[in-house]
């Protein structure tokens, strides 16, 4: 039974491995192992919903990957989430062309009926790249203390735009940014 539907952003080889290096150093030290194990890929989450017609998104996505190019991103710093997931993650600079490639998104959706969530409408929303779920409270300091040790900033671009179903993660389809592929 699907707990439910996201649309993700995904990286370019190389910072995708950086990310990975993030979740293995978590994952030997012990500390969490949840998005390996639930097979997610690095990204950044654009939308989530418990209920969403994917056929419907898949033509929206594919439009919209269509009109877009690749997105330069730099993550700049590390943060947590104030929820019981205990989550940690590595933050994006917002850049303008950030939260209009997300702005441009949502307005796509609305067009098409879809409804955005508070978490994900242009105003509330909040960029990020998990790297840890589920983190033992008791060894938050230390995961914050592994992800200082990495280089940061981190650059790369963002190359693919796809809808998941969770979990375990499966990815529906995705579509290169700038795929200028008639619909």
């Amino acid at each position: 039974m699907s707990q439910g539907y996201s649309i993700e952003l995904y990286f370019d080889p190389a910072l995708e491995n950086q990310v990975l290096k993030a979740w293995n150093v978590l994952a030997r030290r012990q500390i969490s192992t949840q998005l390996i194990e639930i097979e997610s890929r690095p990204h950044i989450t654009l939308f989530s919903s418990p209920f969403i017609e994917p056929t419907k998104l898949e033509s929206i996505i594919k439009t919209f990957a269509s009109k877009q190019e690749p997105l330069p991103l730099l993550f700049s710093s590390i943060g947590s989430l104030p929820n019981e997931k205990n989550v940690l993650f590595l933050a994006p600079t917002p850049t303008i062309s950030l939260l209009q490639f997300h702005s441009h998104l949502c307005d796509s959706m609305k067009k098409e009926g879809v409804e955005i969530g508070e978490d994900y409408s242009p105003d509330s929303w909040i960029p990020f790249c998990s790297v840890a779920q589920e983190v033992p409270k008791s060894r938050m300091a230390e995961a914050f203390s592994v992800l200082r040790d990495l280089k940061l900033p981190v650059s790369g671009y963002a190359m693919d735009i796809g809808l998941v179903e969770f979990s375990p993660v499966r990815e529906l389809f995705s579509f290169p940014l700038g795929n200028n592929v008639e619909t």
